[in-house]
């Protein structure tokens, strides 16, 4: 048996056993029920999952492979984000060689739906989809499990407290990794362990060392293992945040105890939240493999990080959010730019910014707006976390 054999995807053998799990399961069906058709969903439940059931048994059925699982679902994913959005765009894909597979270093904000953008991009593109890397917390839900692992991720195990079971651990995926690449499949993995909740979107440094252990067994420099892994930044913008309440409740938290205790079945419920919840525009930005030459971790990751600060794309709430931080804290005012929208927009950003802050806690109210303006503070070289405990400190907008 293969060191990986316990965290790959599944295989193609695998498929349908699979795919019989997960239609017999309610919470499934709900899902993809709330995801296709969430207003019937929410008045005739019983119903949409004897109509889910009945439609993917039909669709489904005498799939044999990955890829053509993939091909079929893709309609109606395609569908499911014309309910949640109200435009998909990306942009950067000619930065890449349809014959070489990359390590895609991507900006994390939703659970599943980041690699799911990348991958229905490039699937729109006629670009081969990735294999995708997903936590170890993710497949305590079996559900979860199967939905991922059907979709060509495979498991970071990262709950491991002996140091020597951690460091095999990585060094197993970090030849996964490598491994994946070679035989021709492109790689997702977020830049850091868990969302950006604050948008302030670093790549961790242990996540290259990571990457580079097989390598480093082979006495391969980090400068040679970059080049070799085809590393290629991705930025994922999205105008409106399903999840941005519970993310500044979790900062706050935080911010005031040090520490925040999830609900049990919090993940599942931010996964449901980021699928079905309303995301105005998205766009996807491909940035371009890393060419210079890079001697450390630190070095690679702000190498990732510029790129994707520059990728970014900002809407007008973002612009509000950092309005009405600016009324806070002068230093943390925007200096002008031709990129900013109408005062049109902006103001209606407001109004919507308004009525949020009215559903949650005052306490909370700093930490809901760093959602959607610390990436912008940030790109205009504001020093976000040096403003943030001070930030805090100010009295309820």
């Amino acid at each position: 048996m293969s060191h990986s054999d316990d965290i790959r995807p599944f295989s193609d053998d695998e498929v349908q056993p699979v795919i019989e799990r997960l239609l017999r399961r309610t919470d499934f069906q709900d899902l993809i029920g709330r995801f296709r058709v969430k207003r019937l969903h929410r008045f005739l439940p019983g119903p949409v999952r004897l109509w889910v059931r009945w439609q993917l048994s039909r669709l489904l059925r005498s799939i044999d492979s990955v890829d053509e699982l993939q091909h079929r679902v893709a309609p109606l994913i395609e569908r499911g984000l014309h309910n949640t959005t109200d435009a998909i765009t990306w942009s950067g894909l000619d930065n890449l060689r349809a014959d070489q597979s990359c390590l895609f270093l991507s900006s994390h904000r939703d659970i599943v739906l980041d690699p799911a953008l990348v991958n229905f991009v490039l699937y729109k593109s006629s670009h081969a989809t990735t294999r995708i890397a997903i936590g170890d917390n993710l497949v305590g839900n079996p559900m979860v499990a199967d939905m991922m692992r059907l979709n060509k991720s495979f498991i970071v195990r990262r709950n491991l407290s002996n140091p020597r079971e951690m460091r095999n651990a990585f060094l197993t995926l970090s030849a996964y990794i490598r491994d994946s690449l070679r035989d021709g499949h492109s790689v997702w993995m977020a830049q850091r362990e868990g969302r950006a909740k604050d948008s302030i979107d670093t790549t961790d440094p242990a996540i290259i060392k990571m990457l580079h252990m097989s390598h480093k067994r082979d006495s391969v420099s980090i400068a040679d293992a970059v080049k070799d892994l085809n590393i290629v930044p991705v930025a994922i913008s999205y105008e409106y945040d399903p999840c941005d309440s519970d993310k500044a409740r979790e900062l706050e938290s935080h911010s005031r105890t040090g520490g925040y205790s999830k609900r049990p079945g919090e993940d599942m419920e931010s996964i449901v939240r980021g699928i079905t919840g309303y995301k105005g525009r998205v766009h996807v930005a491909f940035g371009e493999p890393l060419s210079e030459k890079l001697d450390s971790a630190r070095e690679v990751a702000a190498s990732v990080d510029a790129q994707i600060l520059s990728l970014l794309r900002f809407f007008p709430v973002n612009h509000a959010a950092a309005d009405k931080l600016a009324t806070r804290n002068q230093t943390a005012a925007l200096p002008d730019s031709a990129e900013r929208p109408s005062d049109g927009e902006v103001q209606q950003a407001h109004e919507w910014l308004d009525t949020r802050l009215r559903e949650i806690p005052s306490e909370q109210h700093l930490w809901f707006l760093g959602v959607y303006a610390n990436a912008l503070l940030r790109s205009s070289g504001i020093d976000v976390r040096q403003l943030q405990d001070p930030l805090a400190e100010e009295a309820p907008l």
